[in-house]
């Protein structure tokens, strides 16, 4: 015969263990609504800001819903510097350091990652060892070596480097390309392709997440860089959306509303990009190979 006595003490185990399962996944959901909270928080009070009158801005208690909204901000913001040349300047700057990025890239971590060659294991870790290297350390070589080459002033010193490779990118492709079965391309081999072929036609398809990441993090980091267009361009009509926003900063009055209007722009560009390869973005991050693996 069935023992019943067993089964209430089970019923209340389980009961028991969902209780702490749901309490668990309500703290855990009420933090990360509360981080997302005070990472959000900076972005509406920019976009608030954007839409307030000048004495609107630092009255107390704040006001969170502008009365009246100053659409205008952003007509005035756009008027008060060349911000539309500003931004054209940045898509040119992010499209060719983003094609660089993924040309160099791709191919020294196809080198690494799928080609035998002497010494291989050590020129990578040679190569994985500038990571460490800070970029202050090597700002002054590097903008000797820019002037002497008569190029100070202009995008190639934003542009040129990213054709030369990232040890930080190689890295993280060479991971990938890993992952993926060398059976698809010693079967290409046989079939008669290069190792060009084989990049083109089977390592580069499978590896669209990882390629979507590179160029996502080369996008907004070449977006938001300052210091780089800083040191090197002098004349304001090549200026960057970064520089663009250094202008409205004056020694006497700074309009902060049109600021805020202005960095709203400056932030419209990264969102739409971080939204249309979302998909592929988290798929580069949690994806470790074929079939899951």
């Amino acid at each position: 015969m069935r023992d019943n006595t067993a089964q209430p003490d089970t019923v209340r185990r389980r009961g028991r263990q969902l209780l702490k399962r749901r309490l668990w996944h309500s703290v855990l959901h009420m933090a990360l609504l509360l981080s997302g909270i005070v990472f959000v928080a900076p972005l509406l009070w920019t976009v608030v800001t954007s839409l307030k009158v000048s004495p609107q801005i630092f009255t107390w208690p704040p006001i969170f819903i502008p009365q009246p909204i100053q659409w205008r901000n952003y007509y005035d913001a756009m008027t008060y510097v060349p911000f539309g040349r500003y931004f054209l300047n940045s898509v040119f700057l992010c499209l060719v350091v983003a094609i660089g990025t993924l040309l160099s890239n791709t191919l020294v971590a196809y080198g690494f990652a799928r080609i035998d060659w002497i010494g291989r294991d050590v020129v990578f870790i040679l190569v994985l060892s500038t990571i460490m290297l800070p970029s202050q350390v090597t700002m002054i070589p590097v903008y000797i070596i820019f002037r002497q080459l008569g190029w100070i002033g202009g995008f190639l010193p934003l542009t040129v480097p990213a054709f030369a490779g990232s040890a930080y990118f190689t890295f993280l492709l060479r991971q990938f390309f890993r992952t993926i079965p060398f059976e698809l391309s010693d079967a290409a081999r046989i079939d008669g392709c290069s190792e060009l072929g084989i990049l083109r036609y089977v390592i580069l398809p499978l590896s669209k997440p990882a390629l979507a990441t590179v160029a996502l993090f080369t996008f907004i980091g070449t977006w938001n860089d300052f210091l780089g267009p800083l040191i090197y361009l002098h004349d304001q009509r090549l200026y960057t959306v970064a520089l663009g926003l250094q202008q409205f900063q004056s020694r006497y009055v700074t309009p902060i509303n049109q600021l805020m209007a202005a960095s709203t722009m400056a932030i419209i560009p990264v969102l739409i990009v971080f939204l249309l390869a979302q998909r592929m973005f988290i798929e580069g991050i949690t994806i470790t190979g074929l079939s899951g693996r």
